[in-house]
């Protein structure tokens, strides 16, 4: 596997990003969008981006403004349409390389709602998430309660709460979908909103006992197996 430290622009900031490439030629390129309070160092991202070079796929994870390596102060910069034009940027920069072909797009938690935001404006092939939310408004409380709550202040949740994707829907398709039944913090609802409202082929996996952050070693197995086939299957146009 070959790791390629990237820079990039998104307005006005900085974004620092990792793209994994396989020894496959002109490879197709999943992009990762880490959650609210994560980074493109994400246990899912590493393990998703190491299974998709194993079926031939690349995979760029890099960090949101504010998050990680990339500029910005977390409380000043984070908002579902920032992250959004975070993602665009990666896109364009993705597209614009010559040693890799299709996109599609890996989002856990608020980046699940970024990569759903995005698709129908975006080129790309196929979409995976994890525990999305469709509106953010029914979480706040909870996310006020827990153990990132100090990283919030009172403009925070102003921009974070208004916001709902559920008009994109329609537009997403080749879509998987994954949620716990025990998620306490994105209810299971949201999952089966976007499956009921996106387009075909589309897959729910619901896995029994799962938590928000998906801590069963067997489920995070099972993810990174069936994205990495969703994707491969996605970009063979086998369905």
């Amino acid at each position: 596997m070959n790791k390629k430290n990237i820079t990039f622009s998104s307005n006005e900031f900085v974004l620092k990003g990792t793209l994994h490439l396989p020894t496959t030629v002109r490879p197709p390129v999943v992009i990762g969008s880490h959650g609210l309070f994560s980074s493109s160092s994400s246990p899912k991202q590493v393990a998703l981006a190491k299974q998709c070079n194993a079926c031939g796929i690349a995979f760029f994870r890099f960090d949101h403004r504010g998050c990680g390596q990339s500029d910005g102060i977390f409380k000043d910069v984070t908002s579902l349409e920032a992250r959004c034009n975070d993602l665009i940027s990666a896109i364009k920069l993705i597209q614009k390389r010559k040693d890799t072909g299709r996109i599609g797009l890996f989002g856990s938690s608020m980046g699940g709602a970024v990569c759903l935001s995005v698709f129908a404006e975006s080129d790309v092939y196929s979409i995976v998430t994890c525990a999305a939310p469709v509106r953010s408004n029914s979480i706040i409380k909870k996310l006020g309660k827990s153990e990132d709550s100090d990283l919030m202040n009172p403009p925070f949740y102003k921009r974070y709460l208004e916001s709902d994707i559920s008009d994109k829907l329609s537009h997403v398709h080749h879509i998987l979908i994954f949620h716990g039944d025990s998620d306490d913090l994105v209810p299971l609802l949201n999952a089966k909103e976007i499956n009921e409202k996106a387009g075909d082929p589309k897959k729910l996996i619901i896995q029994k006992g799962g938590d928000h952050r998906m801590s069963n070693k067997k489920h995070q197995e099972t993810f990174v197996r069936e994205s990495a086939l969703w994707f491969k299957s996605c970009f063979d146009g086998a369905i």
